[in-house]
C-alpha cells in the first residue's frame, strides 16, 4: 500500500524538498542540488504573479463544457510548492488525450474492455473523465495531494456526458510511486507524475508486479522528458514516437523467470 495521503501530516513541504534534494545530489552533487533547488524556488515565484495564474485559466474550456474543475489555476499554494518537489499539476489537454489513446489502439487492436485503465499522479481527475468516453473495465487514478484528490471525487461525482462509455470511476489518494498494481491487463497513464528517482521506483513495483503475475500492460507516456528511463528499461518496448507523447509495451518481464 502506497502512504495514506489523506493525512497532511505524512506529505511535509520540508521533507518533501529534502528528500527532492538528496535524490539529486546522489546522481549530480550537493552543489547542483543546490543550485537546481534555487531555481526551482525562483521559478515557483514567477508562477505565483498575478499574470501567470490567470494565464493557468486557459485550459478552463474542458471545465466550461463539462462542468467540472480540472484546471491548474484553483490550485492552493502549498499544493503547488509540493508539485515542485514531486510534480506539478497540469491537466492534459483534451483533443491530445484522444490522440494518444487513439494511436495506441489502433497500434495494438487492444479490447478495451478487458483493460483496467491506470493514471498515476491523476490530479484532480480530468484524465479518469476523458478515459470514460472508451470502454475501459474500470478506471483508477492514484493521486497524492489531498486537495486534488478532493477536487478529483466531487468531479467524478458529478461528471456526465453523452460520450462515456466507462461509469466505473475511482479515485485513489496514495503514493503512486509505491502503488501496488492489480493482476490485471492494464493502460498505463503517466504525464510526468515523479522526478525521476520516483519515475524509477514507480517502474521497478510494475516490474516486480508483471514477474509475479503476468500480463498485458502498455504505458502512455505524455510529454516524456524522463523517456530515456522507460527507453533503457529492457521490459518495456516502444511501440509509438512522438514529440508528445510516447506508448510503450511490456514484454521481457513477461517472458522471464521469477
Amino acid at each position: 500500500m502506497g502512504v495514506d495521503a489523506s493525512d497532511k501530516s505524512s506529505i511535509s513541504v520540508t521533507r518533501s524538498a529534502r528528500q527532492w534534494w538528496k535524490d539529486i545530489a546522489a546522481r549530480e552533487g550537493r552543489f547542483a542540488a543546490t543550485r537546481r533547488l534555487l531555481s526551482a524556488l525562483w521559478e515557483f515565484v514567477r508562477e505565483s504573479t498575478p499574470k501567470r495564474r490567470r494565464q493557468r485559466y486557459g485550459d478552463a474550456d474542458y471545465d466550461w463544457e463539462h462542468r467540472v474543475n480540472t484546471t491548474s489555476a484553483a490550485v492552493g499554494w502549498r499544493e503547488r510548492l509540493l508539485g515542485v518537489f514531486h510534480s506539478s499539476y497540469q491537466p492534459t489537454e483534451s483533443a491530445l488525450f484522444h490522440e494518444m489513446i487513439d494511436a495506441l489502439l489502433e497500434q495494438s487492436q487492444l479490447d478495451f474492455r478487458d483493460f483496467t485503465f491506470i493514471d498515476l499522479g491523476s490530479g484532480k481527475g480530468r484524465t479518469l473523465l476523458m478515459a470514460s468516453d472508451y470502454p475501459f473495465r474500470r478506471i483508477v487514478g492514484v493521486e497524492l495531494l489531498p486537495e486534488l484528490h478532493r477536487a478529483a471525487l466531487e468531479n467524478l461525482s458529478k461528471y456526465k456526458s453523452e460520450t462515456q462509455k466507462c461509469f466505473a470511476l475511482e479515485s485513489i489518494c496514495a503514493d503512486a510511486t509505491e502503488f501496488r498494481f492489480p493482476d490485471e491487463p492494464t493502460v498505463l497513464y503517466l504525464f510526468n507524475p515523479f522526478p525521476e528517482a520516483g519515475l524509477r521506483r514507480m517502474i521497478a513495483g510494475l516490474e516486480r508486479s508483471l514477474r509475479e503475475h503476468p500480463r498485458a500492460v502498455y504505458v502512455v507516456y505524455h510529454n516524456p522528458l524522463l523517456g530515456r528511463v522507460l527507453d533503457e528499461n529492457v521490459g518495456l518496448k516502444k511501440i509509438i514516437g512522438t514529440h508528445q507523447f510516447a506508448i510503450y509495451q511490456a514484454t521481457d518481464w513477461i517472458s522471464d523467470e521469477p
